[in-house]
Order: C-alpha cells, then sequence, then structure tokens
C-alpha cells in the first residue's frame, strides 16, 4: 500500500476537511471519530505520512515513534479513560487489507468510556 496524498487523514491535517479536534502538538493530531462505536471513540494519527504500523517502524525517527506513543497517552488522559484517570481502553491500530485498515496513513483508535468487550469475534 503506498501513501495516498489525498487520503481523508491527510486532508484533515492540512486542514481542507474539519475535524472535531482533541489534541495536537508536533507529531500527532487527535480527533473524535465521526462514526463512534463506543461511548468514546477518538482517532490519533502521526503527522508523518506513514501508511501504517510497518511502514512507520521501518520509517518514522525515534522522536516521532516517542511522540506518537506518548500522543496516545495524552488523548486517554484528556477523554478521562487513560488509568491514570479512568477504567481503562482499547488502543488500536488496523494493518493493510486482512487488518481492516480502511484508511492508507497509520492511525490509532482508542475506545473507552464503558467494557469494550471481546478483542476479536
Amino acid at each position: 500500500m503506498s501513501y495516498d496524498e489525498n487520503n481523508i487523514f491527510a486532508k484533515i491535517l492540512r486542514g481542507e476537511i474539519p475535524c472535531n479536534k482533541i489534541y495536537e502538538d508536533d507529531f500527532v493530531l487527535s480527533f473524535h471519530d465521526i462514526n463512534p462505536q463506543k461511548k468514546i471513540h477518538a482517532l490519533v494519527i502521526p503527522k508523518g505520512k506513514y501508511t501504517d504500523l510497518d511502514d512507520f517502524s521501518l520509517k518514522a525517527s525515534s522522536e516521532e515513534m516517542v511522540g506518537l506513543l506518548k500522543g496516545i497517552n495524552t488523548v486517554a488522559k484528556k477523554l478521562g479513560i487513560s488509568t491514570k484517570v479512568g477504567k481503562g481502553y482499547r488502543a488500536l491500530a488496523n494493518i493493510s487489507e486482512h487488518g481492516g485498515q480502511e484508511v492508507p496513513h497509520l492511525h490509532f483508535h482508542l475506545f473507552g468510556g464503558e467494557r469494550v468487550g471481546k478483542m476479536v469475534e
């Protein structure tokens, strides 16, 4: 899968499409999912052009890697679902076709605010 400059997350990062922003720093942007699957459903995306976690792990700098992980934790805290302030959450990244990835830009879904349920059906 190659990076598509016109994917929806690239457009959101360029400000061409609005989002309901939760958090932003030098490495990540987070916003509420437009089609939430749980009481709380947010997305965290790196600002770099990475198609998926495999691509990110091969090409991202150490700073970007740390920034993404810290960004996920910061967003979970802001949403009140981290173990420091809440009851926990699920962080999920779908990778490529068999993993169910729909947008070719690495992104993590954060689900919380209620029991999430089984890992895989």
